[in-house]
């Protein structure tokens, strides 16, 4: 024991005085800052307004009236060109150009079809931006609307007043009675506890593989292996640098802490509004944490395990490079499916996630976040995950102990098979 746990403090003391942990460290924090900032700044600031030309081709003052409509909001600045069916193909073409040299930013068609079904034509270099044509099909859609009223003798304005705008608030019922959350707090909070599972395992199980593949490679492993134990070199490295995740996250939760505890006087520093529309993060319960964690810890060896198995029949970083794929995919999948667990956390594809060993690390915490999980169901993925995290170590321990020591050609499946029948 004392031998794993020399090993343990020389990887976890290198590893914090490297650079690439100091800089990680702190950006981290000022990434949080722009998840947290960037989204209301966006939706508040929006840029410079827009300036679009209106070509006019309507009858009876539809696209003047569509134009000072354009002008009221606080977006879009409208021009108005009145022009005949016959020019349209050589107005458009100068006002193309006129946009290609950014003088404008697009130019809408208004034709009396609009009026019929609704269709118009936007040209423009800003068509990508889903803000943009939101207002502009907004207020194109409203005027359209009064047009239409006021030609069938109803008064606009008396079906304004009688418009009533609809906002369902979504709330989750947690498996705790009385207690409630906003549903787009849980959508966020799944969402992140997936970012930082699916990047925290598969970084520090990298980490994991890279140092085996250094340590081979600069045949260091050989003097180790005299008087270090291989399991004991490989338990104390994978320890090693999951402590160092875990100081690495108890760092950027306390500070993600503070940024949600400080939001209003973030903004109010960066001289950003603090709406009842701006964004809320829900602050994870104890027990969410302790869900989060447990899996985090559990994931983390699991994979690491597997990392370093991988590492030590490799005889440079780019074959483990390579042979890393199949890992990695292992990860990647319930991150792919991962709408489909928050679409239906209670579905037949969220249960089937959860119980895998291989996808639970990040399949449980999402569902746990995105709906109640039962007691039983997550006993029951927790020790399916511990049991496969034994087993895994002791095939990873004996393909180690042999390949740690084995340079030339990468083995293949009968040869590790022959590796942990021999150990």
């Amino acid at each position: 024991m004392r031998k794993i746990w020399i090993v343990i403090r020389r990887e976890f003391v290198e590893r914090v005085r490297t650079k690439w942990f100091i800089i990680s460290t702190i950006m981290g924090p000022l990434f949080m800052s722009g998840v947290l900032v960037a989204p209301i700044a966006l939706a508040t600031g929006g840029g410079r307004d827009r300036s679009i030309v209106v070509v006019d081709l309507t009858e009876n003052g539809f696209g003047e009236r569509l134009t000072a409509d354009l002008n009221r909001s606080q977006s879009i600045k409208a021009e108005r060109l009145p022009t005949s069916l016959t020019d349209l193909t050589s107005v458009t073409d100068s006002l193309s150009e006129l946009v290609r040299r950014k003088m404008y930013d697009g130019l809408l068609v208004v034709t009396n079809q609009a009026l019929e079904d609704g269709k118009t034509e936007y040209l423009g270099t800003n068509a990508s931006s889903p803000r943009d044509m939101q207002i502009l099909n907004r207020y194109v859609q409203e005027t359209t609307l009064t047009e239409r009223l006021t030609r069938a003798g109803v008064d606009p304005a008396a079906v304004r007043q009688a418009r009533l705008d609809v906002q369902i608030q979504v709330t989750k019922i947690t498996g705790v009675k009385g207690k409630k959350e906003s549903g787009e707090g849980a959508f966020a909070l799944a969402y992140a506890m997936w970012f930082v599972l699916y990047l925290s395992i598969i970084v520090y199980g990298v980490t994991v593989m890279g140092a085996v593949v250094e340590e081979k490679t600069s045949r260091v492993i050989e003097i180790l292996a005299s008087s270090v134990r291989p399991f004991q070199l490989l338990a104390g490295k994978i320890v090693g640098v999951g402590a160092v995740g875990l100081f690495q996250l108890l760092i950027w939760g306390i500070c993600a802490t503070f940024l949600l505890n400080h939001q209003k006087e973030v903004m109010h520093l960066l001289r950003l509004p603090m709406t009842s529309e701006t964004p809320s993060f829900p602050h994870m319960s104890l027990v969410t944490a302790a869900v989060f964690l447990g899996y985090f810890i559990l994931g983390y060896f699991l994979y690491a395990a597997m990392f370093a198995a991988v590492a030590s029949t490799s005889s440079s970083e780019a074959e483990a490079r390579q042979a890393q794929t199949p890992v990695v995919m292992l990860l990647v999948v319930p991150s792919v499916l991962m709408v489909g667990i928050l679409n239906d956390p209670n579905g037949s594809l969220a249960h089937t996630l959860g119980l895998v060993p291989f996808f639970s690390p990040i399949a449980m915490p999402v569902r746990w976040a995105a709906a109640p999980v039962p007691p039983g169901e997550l006993a029951l993925s927790l020790g399916i995950l511990a049991a496969t995290l034994v087993a895994v170590t002791w095939l990873a321990a004996r393909i180690y102990r042999t390949g740690i020591l084995m340079y030339g050609k990468r083995p293949s499946l009968r040869e590790l098979i022959r590796w942990v029948r021999a150990s």
